[in-house]
């Protein structure tokens, strides 16, 4: 008996293999996106892109709400829910933070005058970051959904697997978005 349920306690939650597999789909959108970046900036009337320094701001508030959630999953991890509570408010606030700064960031795009029309990185720009945008708006929900249930109750099940999912996919998209950013500096500039 012992052995089935050691074996039983190495197989992967299907909640977490599923997010594996949308998180590999995920990251093969953004390598043909790249990649199609990287073919389209070799034109000759490619127009290069400075990014807002708004972009800097909002990466330090993603680095730092990663912290935050991984701080929160390990207190959570420990039954120390008031901890828990707090962390994953700060988190909240963080990704909040982060949208905000992308949107200022993306105004000062548009100032400009960087639109989706001509042959430049600006069309790029909104797309990539734009569907980036989009996973981090589902990430906030996601954190959202964690903030309300952190309050809204006693915990009768002490099951990480919501919480542990919830920072594998607020890490992937940290680090999608430092990918992305220096993909721009790096081939973009």
């Amino acid at each position: 008996m012992d052995i089935v349920s050691t074996q039983q306690n190495k197989k992967m939650h299907p909640h977490k293999f599923t997010l594996w597999v949308a998180i590999g789909s995920i990251v093969m959108m953004f390598a043909g996106l790249t990649s199609a970046f990287i073919v389209k900036s070799n034109q000759t009337n490619w127009i290069a892109v400075e990014l807002p320094k708004a972009f800097w701001f909002s990466t330090a508030a993603i680095v730092l709400s990663s912290l935050t959630l991984q701080m929160a999953l390990r207190s959570f991890k420990q039954r120390e829910m008031s901890k828990y509570r707090s962390m994953i408010g700060i988190t909240l606030l963080l990704g909040i933070v982060f949208v905000l700064l992308q949107w200022f960031g993306f105004q000062e795009l548009w100032s400009q005058q960087i639109t989706f029309k001509g042959a430049g990185a600006g069309q790029f720009l909104y797309v990539i970051f734009g569907l980036h945008a989009i996973h981090v708006i589902g990430g906030v929900i996601t954190l959202l959904i964690m903030f309300i249930k952190a309050f809204a109750g006693k915990v009768k099940l002490y099951s990480s697997i919501p919480v542990e999912m919830a920072a594998i996919y607020w890490h992937f998209v940290d680090l999608l978005w430092i990918y992305l950013l220096f993909f721009f500096l790096i081939i973009g500039g």
